[in-house]
């Protein structure tokens, strides 16, 4: 089964959802006048790390920002994913990714688990309670936000549960490009399943973004990587590789999880 995917590597303006909602509807009508399946944007594409201003932007996620997002997706007849900040509760924000269908209706929503105090988002945020798998007419996808990529237990757990592909919305920034590209190939080899990785470029708060969005096949091969320039990156993948790699290397059939968990002999 064949899927056209389109990463949107753009920049982010701090605290500026107006003119980041702009550059996502002129972004999204090109993926669609591409014949893209899915658009995929950034992490916080709407205001970027402007946590301490999270009160302002933070809204639930059928209102604000989201419901523009889902608006866009009915417009264009496409998918759409990416992460915004959400009102969780009084007082409570989170990073969470919603994707959308080409009628604009919400297929899941994933609020980020694992908060990244180098960016100070243990300061301002809530972390999510749960992973998000969804089904779609293409299979089953997870969802996942960024730093969420040092934890292989996520990616894991998506491919023992029929997973196909991850979407991975970020903001990775220098000195750790080569930490993002070894990590995106890793958890795409190790589960056997399609990573989709779309990060965001540019400068904010005197951190720069190092892009190199990608989407990486069950074999660890790059289907297509961009530099560190925005772009539209789209190119189409048959998700029936999955099958055959895992069926050729039965790794997730040769797990022995119960050796994992009780079996540590300590020397």
């Amino acid at each position: 089964m064949r899927i056209v995917i389109s990463l949107a590597q753009i920049d982010v303006a701090l605290g500026d959802p107006d003119r980041n909602l702009t550059i996502v509807k002129e972004t999204t009508a090109e993926a669609a006048r591409r014949g893209s399946d899915i658009v995929i944007f950034p992490e916080l594409w709407s205001t970027g790390y402007d946590l301490e201003n999270a009160a302002t932007h933070a809204t639930p996620v059928d209102r604000g920002i989201f419901a523009e997002t889902a608006e866009l997706s009915r417009q264009f007849g496409i998918h759409i994913a990416g992460s915004c900040l959400s009102l969780m509760g009084e007082e409570r924000y989170g990073n969470t990714a919603v994707l959308y269908d080409s009628q604009g209706s919400a297929l899941g929503v994933y609020t980020k688990i694992h908060l990244f105090r180098l960016m100070e988002e243990d300061q301002y945020l809530v972390p999510g309670d749960h992973l998000t798998l969804v089904e779609t007419r293409w299979g089953s996808l997870g969802m996942a936000i960024c730093y969420d990529l040092r934890f292989p237990e996520i990616f894991r757990a998506y491919a023992i549960a029929g997973a196909r592909m991850v979407l991975l919305p970020s903001e990775w920034p220098h000195p750790r490009l080569e930490h993002w590209r070894a990590l995106i190939r890793a958890r795409a080899i190790e589960n056997q399943m399609f990573v989709i990785a779309c990060n965001r470029v540019g400068v904010s708060k005197e951190t720069t973004f190092c892009g190199h969005s990608a989407i990486i096949d069950p074999w660890g091969e790059t289907v297509i990587e961009g530099g560190e320039a925005p772009i539209l990156l789209t190119a189409e993948i048959d998700l029936d590789l999955v099958e055959e790699v895992r069926n050729k290397i039965p790794v997730l059939r040769d797990r022995r999880p119960e050796i994992y968990r009780d079996k540590i002999k300590k020397i």
